[in-house]
């Protein structure tokens, strides 16, 4: 059974790995480079994923041709959003939860790499309804 304490140690796990790569590497490269890393390192902690897969739009009762991808889908629950930039914007965190919604998905992390230490201002946890439905 799915809880949010399982989702929540997925998170931790995520988090962990991103403190990893960031340690290794350090910020500064491109979005793409961390993307790569942190598939790495998901892989070699013997997590499930998937990445840059096409978000399907329905709109209406329609399904429309649109190009949205989400950056990183680990164990099929938590979507990870990768930055390379100066700070996680509003519009960040909007987007996010946008997929987190389309895809049904309970929790979403943007991971931004261009700071100085992923756990103040290098990433942000969100959550959904979905989340909120889930046991203890």
């Amino acid at each position: 059974m799915l809880t949010r304490k399982y989702v929540d140690d997925l998170s931790y796990q995520i988090i962990g790995c991103a403190i990893e790569v960031h340690k290794v590497i350090g910020p500064g490269l491109l979005e793409s480079v961390y993307e790569r890393c942190m598939l790495r390192e998901f892989e070699l902690r013997g997590f499930s994923t998937s990445s840059q897969q096409r978000i399907p739009l329905e709109y209406k009762g329609v399904s429309l041709e649109a190009d949205l991808r989400y950056d990183i889908l680990v164990n099929d629950l938590i979507i990870i959003e990768l930055k390379a930039m100066e700070g996680i914007l509003p519009i960040h965190e909007a987007v996010l939860l946008t997929y987190m919604k389309m895809l049904e998905k309970p929790k979403g992390i943007i991971i931004n790499f261009n700071c100085v230490n992923i756990f103040k201002g290098g990433q942000k946890t969100m959550v959904n309804e979905i989340y909120r439905d889930l046991p203890e």
